[in-house]
C-alpha cells in the first residue's frame, strides 16, 4: 500500500502530537501539559525537561538531528536558526539531548529583522518563546529532517517583534471579553472562548523553465512588463476546469506533504485565471491555522521545484487577469462546543446571537481602517477594487435574512422573517434541497457565510496573523463595551433589546448586500461616511491613530511603542518593495528590452532598404519601422525619468519615501510599462528578451 493511499496512518505523522504526547510522557506529566496548553497556566519546569526529552526522542526516531525554534518575525516569512541535539561529555563523547530550557527559550539575533527601531543594532538580544499550544513538527527538507517549535518573538524588553504575539494577546484577550458574554446568558461552563480560522490560499503555478527567463518574476514575484496574449480568463473556463495532469501530480505530493504535517488540506481546485488554483484547509485554532498557513506557503513552493515547477504567491502577478487573495474565515467558539456565529432556525429570537452581530457591526463600522490596514501589502494594492477581489472601502454582507432580522430590529417591527426556503430545481429526478439563509456575495470584504465571517482582503503572499490580531481585538472592545453596560442593567432583557437596537441602528451603514465592484457602490459608499484607503500607504496611518492606540491599549494587545514600529516597518516594506521593482524595470528594459527593439528596428531599416532597392512599394516597412521608433522613444524617455526619480527616492526615508514612491515611482513605472508592453505586440518573436504571458499562462 503507498502512503498515499494510508491517508489515517500518514495523517500528522511529522508532528509531536497529543497522541505522541500521551503516549510517550508520564501520565501525571501529559495532564500537567494539557492543563497548560487548555487553561494558559505557566508551565513547570519539571514538565518543560520531560517534554523536551520525549520530543527529542521522537525526533531523533524520525531521522531529525537539529533542532529549531521556528518564528515569525516582521519580514512576512518565517525564520529559524538550527541547532544540534549534540552535547559534549567530560570523556570526549556527546550525547543526544534537549533540555527544557531549550525547548521553552532561545536567543536570536533581534537586530537583524525589522524592528521599526525597537532594537538597534548594537542591541542584538532577542528572545523566542515556545508557543505550547500549537504542536511542534518535523520539517522535511530533502535529505535532512529539522523538529521545528512554534515559537513567539521578542525584543529584550518583552516587545513584541513579530506577528505570533500580538495574535495570541489578541486570542487571550476575546476570549476573556466573550466570557463575559456568555455569562450574561446564564453559561457559566464556558471558560474560554477560542477564535478559529480556515485561510482559503490561491496561488499561481508555472514553468520553472519559463519562470527563470523572467526577471521580474525571481526579483519581485510579479511581471512588471507584459501584454495580454490572444486569450485570457475571458472564457471562464478554467474556474473549477479539469486539473492538468503535471498540476494534478503537484497537487498530490502537496497533499502528501501537508497531511504529515497534520494540515487538514481539503479542497483544491482551479481559479478562474489560467494557472491559477486554489488550496483550502479545514479550520483550526487561529494561532495553529495562522502557522499552518505559513507552511503550507513554504511547502507549496519546495513541492513546486520538485515537479519543475514555480509556486507564485503574489496577489497580482500578471496584470489584466485574476490575482490571489486569502479569504479568512474567521468563528468564535466556546470550549463547550457553542459557535457564537450560530444563527440557529430563528435568529430573529436568538438574542445571543443577535448580541454577537451587533458587537462585530459595532466592531467592523468603528475600525473599518484598522481592518483595511490589517490587509495591506504593496502587492495587495494591484488586487483591491479589481474584478476579482474586494474594493478597498470596508462593508460588512449579512445576506437577505438577516438583513430582514436587522431591519426588522431598527423598526421595532415584530413581523416574522421567512426562514430558509426548499428549492426545486425543476427535474423531478434531482432530491429537493434547502436553500441557505445567506447567499454569498464575492464582492463584499467582510461576509457572514452562515456561522462564520470570510474576511476575503487578506493578501495571498501574506501572514494571516494581522488581520486575526485584528478581528479578535475589535471583537474584544466591542463584547467588553456590551458587557460594561448589561452586567449593570437591573432589568437585563429590556437592555439587551435596547442595546441592540441602538448599536445595530448606529452601525447600519456598515451593512452592504450590493455590487461592491460598481462606481455606484463607490460613491454610496461615500455618502454613508465609509473610509476608501485605496493604497496601503493610505491604511498605514491607521496604526497609530489615537483611536487605534487606546484600543490596543486597552485590549493588551500593542503599546504604543508597538504600534509606532509597525507603522515605520509598513513603510520601509512598501519603500523597499517599490524599490526593488523599479530598479528590476530599469534593468529590464535598459539591458534587455530596449536592445531588443533596437535590433529589430535595424531589420526593418535593411528590409526597407532592401525592398526600395528592388523598385517595390517598402511603405508597410517603413510605417511599422516609424511606429516602433514612436514607441521605443517614448520608452526610452520613461527609462530616463524612472532613473532620476529613482535616485531621488533613494534620498528619502521613513513614510515620505513610502509616499513618494506611491505617488511618483508607481505611475512612472507605468508610463515605462505602456510603450513596452505595446512594442511586445510588435516586435518579431524571435527577438523578445522573454517569455510572454501566453508563456507562462498556458505552458504547464
Amino acid at each position: 500500500m503507498s502512503e498515499y493511499q494510508d491517508i489515517p496512518s500518514l495523517y500528522g505523522s511529522s508532528v509531536f502530537s497529543d497522541k505522541e504526547m500521551r503516549a510517550r510522557l508520564p501520565r501525571e506529566i501529559y495532564k500537567r501539559l494539557a492543563a497548560s496548553i487548555a487553561t494558559g497556566e505557566e508551565l513547570d519546569p519539571a514538565v518543560a525537561d520531560a517534554t523536551a526529552s520525549a520530543m527529542k526522542a521522537w525526533a531523533i526516531e524520525q531521522g531529525a538531528t537539529h533542532y529549531t525554534h521556528w518564528f515569525q518575525p516582521l519580514t512576512g516569512t518565517t525564520a529559524e536558526k538550527h541547532d544540534s541535539f549534540i552535547s559534549p561529555q567530560k570523556d570526549g563523547s556527546v550525547i543526544m539531548e534537549l533540555r527544557g530550557k531549550e525547548l521553552i527559550r532561545g536567543e536570536p539575533d533581534a537586530s537583524s529583522f525589522p524592528s521599526g527601531g525597537i532594537r538597534a543594532t548594537f542591541e542584538a538580544r532577542g528572545y523566542t518563546v515556545w508557543d505550547i499550544t500549537s504542536p511542534a513538527f518535523l520539517y522535511d527538507n530533502g535529505d535532512t529532517k529539522t523538529l521545528c517549535i512554534p515559537t513567539a518573538f521578542c525584543g529584550y524588553n518583552g516587545e513584541a517583534l513579530d506577528q505570533k504575539t500580538p495574535l495570541l494577546r489578541s486570542m487571550e484577550a476575546v476570549s476573556r471579553q466573550a466570557v463575559r458574554i456568555c455569562r450574561l446568558f446564564g453559561d457559566n461552563l464556558t471558560q474560554r472562548v477560542t477564535t478559529s480560522v480556515g485561510p482559503e490560499q490561491e496561488y499561481f503555478i508555472v514553468d520553472r523553465e519559463t519562470y527563470l527567463k523572467r526577471k521580474d518574476l525571481i526579483f519581485t514575484g510579479r511581471t512588471l512588463f507584459g501584454a495580454m496574449p490572444p486569450k485570457g480568463q475571458e472564457m471562464e473556463d478554467h474556474y473549477f476546469g479539469a486539473i492538468k495532469e503535471r498540476v494534478s501530480n503537484y497537487m498530490k505530493d502537496l497533499d502528501i506533504e501537508l497531511w504529515k504535517l497534520g494540515i487538514p488540506a481539503k479542497t483544491e481546485h482551479n481559479e478562474a485565471a489560467p494557472a491559477q488554483h486554489e488550496l483550502a484547509p479545514i479550520y483550526n485554532t487561529t494561532n495553529v491555522a495562522t502557522d499552518e498557513n505559513m507552511l503550507v506557503m513554504n511547502v507549496m513552493k519546495k513541492v513546486a521545484l520538485r515537479h519543475g515547477l514555480v509556486c507564485l504567491l503574489h496577489e497580482k502577478p500578471f496584470a489584466g487577469v485574476n490575482g490571489s487573495g486569502k479569504h479568512n474565515n474567521w468563528s468564535l467558539t466556546t470550549d463547550t462546543g457553542h459557535n457564537l456565529l450560530e444563527p440557529g432556525r430563528d435568529p430573529q429570537k436568538n438574542w445571543m446571537f443577535l448580541l454577537v452581530l451587533a458587537a462585530m457591526m459595532k466592531a467592523v463600522d468603528e475600525h473599518a481602517g484598522l481592518l483595511r490596514m490589517s490587509a495591506a501589502n504593496p502587492g495587495n494594492d494591484h488586487r483591491l477594487g479589481a474584478n476579482e477581489a474586494p474594493p478597498a472601502i470596508i462593508s460588512m454582507f449579512l445576506g437577505d435574512q438577516l438583513t430582514a432580522v436587522v431591519d426588522h430590529i431598527i423598526r421595532g417591527s415584530e413581523e416574522t422573517v421567512p426562514s430558509a426556503s426548499i428549492m426545486r430545481v425543476g427535474v423531478s429526478t434531482l432530491p429537493f434541497i434547502r436553500r441557505d439563509a445567506t447567499d454569498r456575495n464575492r464582492t463584499s470584504p467582510f461576509a457572514f457565510t452562515g456561522n462564520k465571517f470570510e474576511f476575503r482582503m487578506v493578501p495571498s503572499s501574506g501572514c494571516i496573523a494581522d488581520a486575526n490580531t485584528v478581528l479578535n481585538t475589535i471583537a474584544a472592545e466591542a463584547f467588553g463595551a456590551f458587557a460594561d453596560e448589561l452586567e449593570k442593567a437591573e432589568d437585563f432583557e429590556a437592555a439587551l433589546h435596547a442595546l441592540i437596537r441602538r448599536e445595530m441602528t448606529a452601525h447600519q451603514r456598515i451593512i452592504f448586500n450590493g455590487n461592491g465592484y460598481t462606481d455606484e457602490w463607490v460613491a454610496e459608499a461615500t455618502r454613508r461616511g465609509l473610509p476608501n484607503l485605496r493604497s496601503m500607504v493610505d491604511a498605514v496611518p491607521e496604526l497609530v491613530k489615537p483611536a487605534s492606540v487606546a484600543l490596543f491599549a486597552h485590549q493588551g494587545v500593542f503599546t504604543e511603542k508597538e504600534l509606532r514600529a509597525r507603522a515605520d516597518v509598513s513603510y520601509e516594506l512598501y519603500a523597499k518593495t517599490i524599490n526593488i521593482e523599479a530598479l528590476t524595470m530599469i534593468d529590464m528594459a535598459g539591458k534587455d528590452i530596449v536592445p531588443a527593439v533596437v535590433r529589430y528596428t535595424g531589420e526593418l531599416a535593411r528590409a526597407a532598404r532592401e525592398v526600395e532597392s528592388l523598385s517595390v512599394d517598402a511603405s508597410v516597412q517603413k510605417e511599422l519601422l516609424t511606429r516602433v521608433n514612436v514607441l521605443l522613444r517614448q520608452a526610452g524617455d520613461a527609462l530616463a525619468d524612472l532613473r532620476v526619480k529613482q535616485e531621488k527616492a533613494a534620498a528619502l526615508t521613513g513614510a515620505e519615501q513610502a509616499r513618494y514612491a506611491h505617488d511618483v515611482i508607481c505611475p512612472a513605472m507605468e508610463v515605462l510599462r505602456a510603450p513596452v508592453d505595446h512594442l511586445e505586440m510588435i516586435v518579431d518573436g524571435r527577438l523578445w528578451p522573454m517569455p510572454t504571458y501566453g508563456d507562462l499562462l498556458f505552458n504547464v
